[in-house]
């Protein structure tokens, strides 16, 4: 009689060979005595057949009924079930009783479909794979046995495909279908939907089943354009970004799967660009219009908008990328500087003008309400003479008209501010100034071009008069003496917060026209009489 006994069971088991079925597998033959008269391991194949259908002798037939995938069975075969009194010449002689040692490779039935197993499924799905979109993942390739064959991983790099339209085995296609990203299943597929009788011509035989462990790492389709998601959007929104805007914004960017391929947070520096002049990727020079500072937002960028199929850096090629980005401050390079008035007293008629000593107390910030600087902090004013040079230029505009008691912001755009390379250690390049600002004291300056003025009439023997020791000439040390006595004595000013000793020198070295350091009545002159020379000139 037929015996089966098996040697070896796997401890998984879905699936056991019926009638109908086709099979593939390994074999030894051998006579009782031991004597080898067969082996598929010899010819380097599996033997392929269909189970129940007389295409195998009858005992065998019987005896791969029943058998796992990985099971391996010894079966004794009596004549009768086997070749007979016949036998088979030359090989099996007459009623010989036949031992096998039998090993399942592979198990599949005509009626088959790609069977799929998803062992892992994230929470949020906002999307699966359909047809026509394009795919990245890895892959294990196995053969039902377990036998690896090919491996995605091992090349370390996706493989990246359309779905659908035929690029893949048909049974991969159909497997693929329903994906989301970051989804991973086991797609098992029968020959007749992988490479069939023939295989592959490499590492596939004929007839093979595949087993594919798949994890989905990127999807898009080439019909996408960006998506926005909006994180936080500030309450109070006065402008948003346009075309030609230059944006200052922190980012975290990353794959579809969440693999970190760019921080500008590790840089600790903002990216700063212009928007919708070809600066950035198209993708998100679109995706950054309309924003507003304080802004944050998920860009998500197809590949076709992004680094296209080479990629770049980290960026593989035809992958997805998402940005999400925090917009620090943006401006327009036409901007001028913005005056906000909070508080102006009942009774404001003087005005601060070019030249006006001022003393006020700011906080300074930027865009997005980061403190720069206080005077409050420090507990004294800032000092200057309105026009000088002495702070930047949008500060000087921002000062102008302002009368004291006055209240204002103003905001101040790079350009009029501390320009693209900001100041080290404190402004950053291209940025936004705030200042919030009190005026608490105006001093009147002088007309433009004057450092000093007589308050009343001047003595027509002035020269005499600074000229102490009336030897016909002055000295720097006899100029400042007189200067200074003219102030004390209130008939004549300085112009108001410049250093007296720097003043003085200045205007003594403007009479000194030869530059001996002595200044005779010839070379004095007083402004108004240099202005009547210089017209009588022309």
């Amino acid at each position: 009689e037929l015996g089966v006994e098996r040697r070896f069971v796997p401890e998984s088991c879905p699936r056991a060979v019926r009638p109908g079925d086709f099979v593939r597998y390994h074999y030894l033959g051998a006579f009782p005595d031991g004597t080898r008269f067969d082996s598929s391991y010899d010819r380097g194949s599996t033997f392929n057949v269909f189970v129940g259908k007389g295409q195998l002798i009858a005992g065998m037939d019987q005896a791969l009924v029943g058998m796992c995938v990985n099971e391996r069975r010894f079966v004794k075969i009596p004549p009768k079930l086997a070749y007979g009194s016949e036998g088979v010449p030359g090989v099996i002689p007459p009623n010989a009783v036949l031992h096998f040692d039998v090993l399942l490779i592979d198990l599949w039935n005509s009626e088959d479909e790609v069977q799929v197993q998803t062992y892992f499924k994230p929470e949020k799905c906002p999307r699966t794979v359909q047809v026509s979109d394009f795919v990245r993942y890895h892959y294990n390739g196995t053969f039902l046995d377990g036998t690896l064959f090919d491996s995605s991983h091992n090349r370390m790099r996706t493989y990246d495909t359309y779905v659908g339209i035929g690029w893949l085995i048909p049974g991969m296609d159909q497997g693929l279908l329903g994906m989301c990203v970051g989804e991973k299943r086991i797609i098992t597929i029968p020959p007749f939907l992988a490479y069939g009788e023939d295989g592959d011509g490499k590492e596939i035989p004929g007839q093979a089943s595949l087993v594919f462990d798949v994890v989905l790492l990127d999807l898009h389709n080439p019909k996408d354009g960006i998506a926005i998601e909006n994180q936080l959007v500030p309450e109070s929104c006065e402008r948003r970004s346009q075309t030609g805007d230059f944006l200052r914004y922190h980012y975290n960017g990353t794959l579809l799967d969440g693999t970190l391929f760019d921080s500008s947070y590790s840089r600790n520096r903002t990216y700063d660009t212009y928007v919708g002049k070809g600066y950035v990727i198209a993708g998100m020079d679109e995706g950054l219009l309309g924003v507003c500072t304080g802004e944050k937002r998920r860009i998500i960028i197809p590949p076709h908008l992004g680094y296209g199929e080479e990629g770049r850096g980290k960026i593989p090629g035809s992958a997805v990328l998402v940005f999400d980005i925090h917009v620090v401050d943006f401006h327009n390079p036409s901007d001028s500087v913005s005056i906000t008035v909070h508080y102006k007293p009942s009774n404001c008629t003087v005005l601060s003008k070019k030249g006006d000593y001022l003393k006020y107390h700011y906080n300074a910030s930027l865009l997005d309400g980061t403190l720069l600087d206080s005077t409050h902090s420090l507990g004294k004013t800032y000092n200057i003479v309105l026009g000088s040079g002495q702070v930047v230029l949008g500060m000087d505009m921002g000062l102008q008209d302002m009368c004291v008691g006055e209240r204002r912001t103003v905001v101040i755009p790079p350009h009029l501010g501390y320009g693209e390379y900001g100041v080290e250690g404190e402004v950053p390049g291209s940025a936004v100034l705030v200042f919030d600002i009190e005026l608490l004291e105006l001093v009147s300056g002088l007309p433009e071009g004057y450092m000093f003025v007589w308050n009343g009439e001047v003595s027509p023997n002035l020269f005499e008069e600074i000229d102490q020791n009336h030897d016909g000439e002055v000295l720097l040390e006899e100029f400042s003496e007189y200067i200074q006595t003219q102030v004390k004595t209130g008939k004549g000013k300085l112009a108001p917060g410049f250093d007296f000793e720097k003043i003085v020198k200045n205007m003594f070295t403007n009479q000194d026209r030869d530059g001996n350091g002595k200044v005779t009545a010839e070379e004095f002159k007083l402004k108004d009489q240099e202005a009547k020379e210089e017209h009588d000139e022309l």
